[in-house]
């Protein structure tokens, strides 16, 4: 068992071999589920992002939308280059 010690700010530092037997890797978040008891459930935290967070991704970083034509050529001309 793992022992560690509480500051009087009321914070923890996880070992290294915690964290990485957790899969956690520095600037990731953690989870903490509190069980009765006084017990707790410590993971990794999983990304929460939806796919409409990813379509909006790039939303206004372009100058002007491309028309269709305008794709249709830049996918052609790509196509045209592969071997």
């Amino acid at each position: 068992m793992t022992k560690l010690t509480v500051t009087a700010r009321g914070q923890v530092t996880f070992r290294k071999n915690v964290l990485q037997h957790l899969g956690i890797k520095p600037g990731e978040k953690i989870e903490l589920d509190l069980l009765p008891e006084g017990r707790a459930m410590l993971k990794s935290a999983q990304p929460s992002g939806t796919i409409d967070d990813f379509i909006g991704l790039l939303a206004g970083k372009t100058k002007k939308p491309l028309t269709i034509e305008e794709m249709n050529e830049i996918a052609t001309a790509g196509w045209a280059r592969k071997k």
